[in-house]
């Protein structure tokens, strides 16, 4: 190509863009999803929508974009109940954690028998019987791959009335879980606080040696970031690998000393650590 007709091709390129934009300013309709956002964000300013509003439609909108993998729980930080447990075993693990219903697992947690609801092995803890086999109460596990888009999960979880699946990576393995819940609070969880910061939602400085982290950055995220060389074969989040060298849901506050560098739980729930603090010093 001459270097005329390469400056022609880039004047056409140029008039095609200012045209699009140009006809952008004649239409009310919105071309993309940044041009609905804008909107969106004109009619909260507005007081068309108030500050709720806004952030469950800005929720709903995200989950199209969103994989399973980055709203499970990881596997570190799944309750399951083995299927060799009684029910003196099993009522304590439901009490404690709070949850409607658990994956049972065989010796490998990787095999999965199936999914307990609490209201099942209640109702035999009521009735008194001698028998209990644990198996007889299961129900199917829902299986999908980590890379299933959030948007559809939903509408699958609302045709067929099912609250969790089990999530497998691509070597078969348990990746994690997810339950309706965790898809509802991307929507109307969209709330920011303390700990969220609009332009980098995962990443906080707090100086030069500490920060503030989003449980949910992947561990090759974290690495790129700051330049460390955790393994990710075995878990896909901080959240995760935090988990697994805490042996158990670490709560709030509590500190965990990971290769010199001290992860200080921030936030967490029943289910799930949410920010941690990296010291670096």
């Amino acid at each position: 190509m001459t270097e005329d007709q390469s400056s022609k091709g880039s004047d056409t390129e140029s008039q095609k863009s200012w045209l699009n934009k140009l006809a952008n300013l004649f239409t009310d309709e919105p071309q993309n999803k940044d041009d609905l956002l804008e909107i969106l964000m004109e009619a909260h300013q507005n007081g068309l929508l108030d500050f709720d509003a806004l952030n469950m439609m800005k929720g709903a909108l995200k989950v199209a974009d969103l994989q399973v993998r980055q709203v499970m729980i990881p596997r570190a930080q799944m309750v399951v109940i083995p299927l060799t447990s009684n029910i003196e075993e099993v009522l304590p693990i439901i009490v404690e954690s709070g949850h409607s219903r658990f994956p049972v697992v065989g010796e490998d947690k990787d095999e999965l028998e199936g999914i307990l609801l609490a209201k099942d092995i209640l109702k035999s803890f009521v009735k008194g019987e001698q028998d209990f086999n644990l198996k007889e109460i299961l129900r199917p596990a829902v299986v999908i791959p980590e890379s299933k888009q959030v948007n559809i999960l939903l509408n699958e979880f609302r045709t067929s009335r099912n609250h969790m699946a089990i999530i497998i990576d691509e070597y078969g393995g348990v990746a994690g879980l997810v339950t309706i819940e965790d898809i509802l609070e991307v929507i109307v969880g969209e709330i920011d606080d303390e700990y969220d910061n609009q332009e980098d939602p995962y990443v906080l400085k707090i100086n030069d040696h500490v920060y503030r982290v989003n449980a949910l950055i992947t561990i090759e995220e974290f690495n790129e970031a700051f330049g460390s060389k955790f393994n990710d074969s075995e878990f896909d989040t901080i959240g995760g690998l935090v988990a697994s060298e805490a042996g158990r849901l670490p709560e709030t506050g509590e500190e965990i000393l990971i290769d010199e560098l001290v992860f200080k739980i921030i936030k967490s729930d029943k289910r799930r650590i949410e920010f941690v603090q990296v010291d670096f010093s």
